[in-house]
């Protein structure tokens, strides 16, 4: 069944590259107006003209997710250059490796804590009371595969992503009665700019996470991104508080 957003308005963290930028072009093709989001201004005018490419129309909140203000802005955005909110895909996040637990610096944790699950709670927070105003709609938070299985030397990414979970099914219990749905995916190895830095920063090669993956391969963030309009889209309407793995079959 093909999707239908006409109409439909969408918020996308991180959206200036990899899973975001996929998410974003995904949602646009599939008739959804949007507000995009990233720390940098030139990746996300790449997402903002690649969607004006297929005929979308897209504006830009440029700051960070952690932000009180730029969470706030983003929803009002929306609504001042859309008239609603109807989906928010919540994936702007850092993924640094640090070493083991006590190597950990204070720093690192609070950055990482910030903008992974602060910056998620934050999105959700003015997101649902817009959502609210008009009825209802979708929240797709993007956690990952660390939030099912322990990886070594991502302490912070790992407490991050296990709270985006727990602030997932917490928001779509208090929300489920008022037409709110919200979901998370826990996507594996995937084809972007972080992997490859994740690649570059351990000791795994990619032939490595390759293996790791039953499907042995490194998935396309096309991939991630189908899932998370499927989430959002009616087809999924029976669905809430979900975590979705995307990924390959890594957490079997």
């Amino acid at each position: 069944m093909k999707h239908d957003f006409s109409d439909r308005v969408a918020i996308v963290t991180g959206a200036g590259k990899g899973i975001g930028q996929a998410c974003a072009t995904q949602f646009a093709k599939l008739g959804a107006k949007l507000v995009l989001n990233s720390r940098s201004k030139g990746p996300l005018s790449e997402t903002a003209a690649a969607i004006q490419d297929v005929g979308g129309k897209a504006v830009m909140v440029v700051g960070d997710v952690s932000d009180d203000q730029v969470a706030s802005e983003l929803v009002q955005r929306a609504k001042r250059e859309f008239g609603r909110l109807d989906f928010a895909v919540n994936n702007a996040g850092i993924s640094p490796w640090v070493g083991n637990t006590t190597e950990c610096s204070l720093e690192n944790w609070q950055q990482v804590i910030g903008i992974n699950l602060t910056g998620t709670w934050l999105g959700m927070r003015y997101q649902i009371r817009a959502m609210l105003e008009t009825g209802g709609g979708a929240i797709v938070n993007m956690t990952s595969v660390a939030a099912l299985k322990a990886f070594e030397g991502y302490s912070p990414y790992s407490a991050s992503k296990w709270g985006v979970v727990g602030i997932t099914k917490v928001a779509a219990k208090e929300f489920a009665s008022k037409g709110i749905r919200v979901n998370a995916i826990a996507p594996g190895s995937i084809e972007t700019p972080l992997f490859t830095k994740v690649i570059e920063s351990t000791p795994n090669s990619r032939e490595d996470y390759e293996k790791a993956t039953p499907m042995n391969r490194i998935a396309k963030a096309e991939e991630v991104a189908a899932a998370a309009s499927w989430l959002c889209s009616d087809a999924a309407s029976y669905i809430t508080g979900a975590v979705l793995p995307v990924d390959g079959g890594m957490t079997l």
